[in-house]
């Protein structure tokens, strides 16, 4: 029998690495890894474009915290990577891409589609590299996999020259691999810690992004069980909070230094950060000027910043660290009843139930936000796109369970919920999927509706509409008192789902809502609901802003 060519091995490794799907669009320098593909036992999803394939393997990245993997071909089928690949490296989504290239001979003329891929993605990648030669296929692999997997996860590229595809191969298989973890940090850092939150008379906890993985999670709320402290969260590592404890939750801060939780995060005297990175937050927003030590605990070490540099770093496995903490922590009693919690948390509740009563056509942001709520069950997953009305559902959503509610808010990356809710139908089969965007940001990626019918993936995705790029028109009439560039013409978004073989429905009225999404979450295949907002109120997201804070 002839040998394996470099396709064969490929398709082989990313079969033992535990493979399921691969999204991508073929072309003829990566045709040769299609055909492979076809006898593997992994699912080939054909997408509509490269950057939404990209985006479903980062969803199903996100909330498995196993790799996904898509695959391109060469020049533009590469280069539509990027904007994926940026957002999953900054917002910590594991995800692996196969691009190819010309053949080696090719390299280093202008030949057709020519351009060196590897180097290009290595700005958004935690490993970007091209395989030279037959016998490195298993290693360009696994240390692929290897990279996007460990903390803190990210993209992770394969430039792929088509002759090293189709000529024989090596047969060594190097995967699986796994991330390697790291124990506790050191017991004197963790001592340390331990100390200044046993003296800290207002201390608070900060979880960022890397605390939303189950471990982490596990050991934060053993934690809190023990030792209920005030917690806030950035908007990535919402979930975190269990029901049982949500008296001690103040609530969500990003984006904007203006929510009920900043004046608790304002008025602490220590910091403790749990899985943060300053892309979620920025820490001159939330710590300019301040003195307070700040306790960084992270699977990486931090990057120093003038408003940001912790009296003690634990860097190790994260969860490992918490368990390690938990048993030294003696918090004084006036850290364990904190006035400024119960202030936040009774203010959250209040406009929580302010949302509810709001009415008006179209409808306030808070109504509809409200009438969602209740259908935010243990079972559903929530995927937000970027816009206006991310940040409503951000601060006064509630859910309890890791990794339900996906958000871009490193990159806040258009386009992203509907890829996501393929993902996510993917990733929890038989689970309810409702996923979020505006009328902007929808048309990113609308065009993947026809996957998600062919997928048969059943799904709620909710149009915000007001015809603009709300988010920046909103910040312009903060700065500059009028609008520019941010309206665009009108789509029928009932037509275009029938279009696209999946159900449509339009909602005039907020009190109409809430029947339509009941109906709509037992149609079987993708539906979309068409909802006019009210974006006026938008102006209360931006109160007591200052200028240098509007981005």
């Amino acid at each position: 029998m002839a040998s394996p060519c470099g396709a064969e091995i490929l398709v082989r490794n990313l079969k033992a690495q535990g493979v399921t799907h691969i999204f991508g669009v073929p072309g003829a320098k990566v045709d040769r890894v299609f055909d492979a593909l076809l006898d593997s036992g992994i699912e080939t999803v054909v997408c509509r474009h490269e950057q939404n394939a990209s985006f479903i393997a980062q969803g199903l990245g996100r909330m498995t915290g196993r790799a996904g993997v898509c695959l391109v071909t060469s020049g533009p089928g590469t280069t539509n990577l990027v904007t994926g690949f940026a957002t999953a490296t900054s917002e910590g989504s594991p995800v692996v891409g196969f691009g190819g290239v010309v053949p080696r001979a090719d390299r280093l003329k202008q030949s057709h589609q020519s351009l060196d891929t590897a180097t290009l993605l290595r700005n958004v990648c935690k490993s970007s590299v091209e395989v030279d030669a037959e016998h490195a296929i298993g290693e360009a692999v696994a240390n692929a996999f290897r990279a996007a997997e460990s903390p803190r996860p990210g993209a992770a590229f394969v430039a792929l020259p088509s002759d090293v595809m189709n000529e024989p191969a090596s047969e060594r298989i190097l995967t699986p691999v796994s991330p390697v973890r790291a124990g506790a940090a050191p017991a004197d850092a963790v001592a340390e810690a331990a100390r200044l939150v046993n003296q800290a008379r207002a201390p608070v906890f900060l979880f960022g992004m890397l605390s939303n993985e189950p471990r982490p999670t596990a050991a934060m709320r053993e934690l809190l069980a023990v030792n209920p402290l005030p917690v806030t969260v950035a908007f990535q590592a919402t979930g975190i909070v269990p029901r049982e404890l949500a008296h001690l939750f103040a609530g969500r801060v990003g984006l904007f230094h203006n929510q009920p939780a900043d004046r608790l995060l304002d008025a602490a005297d220590l910091v403790v950060t749990v899985g943060y990175d300053p892309i979620e937050y920025d820490p001159g927003l939330w710590n300019q000027g301040k003195s307070r030590p700040i306790v960084h605990i992270d699977a990486v070490p931090c990057d120093i910043d003038a408003d940001y540099k912790p009296a003690v770093e634990l860097t190790g496995d994260i969860a490992d660290t918490l368990l390690a903490l938990q048993p030294l922590l003696h918090p004084r009693p006036e850290a364990l009843t904190n006035p400024n919690l119960k202030a936040v948390v009774e203010e959250m509740a209040a406009l929580c139930e302010r949302g509810a009563r709001e009415g008006g056509v179209p409808a306030h942001p808070l109504r509809i936000v409200a009438e969602i709520q209740p259908f935010l069950q243990d079972d559903v997953t929530l995927c937000l796109d970027m816009g206006s009305f991310h940040i409503w559902h951000a601060r006064y959503l509630h859910v309890f369970r890791p990794r339900s509610m996906l958000i871009s808010n490193g990159q806040q990356t258009l386009g992203v919920a509907l890829p996501w809710a393929i993902a996510a139908c993917l990733a929890r089969p038989g689970e309810k999927v409702i996923s979020v965007s505006g009328d902007g940001g929808f048309h990113y990626s609308s065009v993947e509706l026809e996957t998600a019918v062919r997928l048969k993936c059943s799904f709620v995705h909710i149009v915000w509409c007001d015809g603009s790029y709300d988010m920046v028109r909103f910040q312009q009439l903060l700065k500059y008192g009028r609008p520019a560039g941010v309206d665009f013409g009108p789509v029928d978004n009932v037509k275009f789902a029938e279009a696209m073989g999946a159900t449509g429905f339009r909602v005039e009225r907020p009190e109409s809502f809430a029947p339509t999404l009941r109906k709509a979450m037992e149609i079987p295949g993708p539906v979309i609901i068409e909802v006019p907002v009210d974006y006026s109120h938008n102006r209360e997201l931006g109160e007591q802003v200052r200028s240098e804070q509007i981005i």
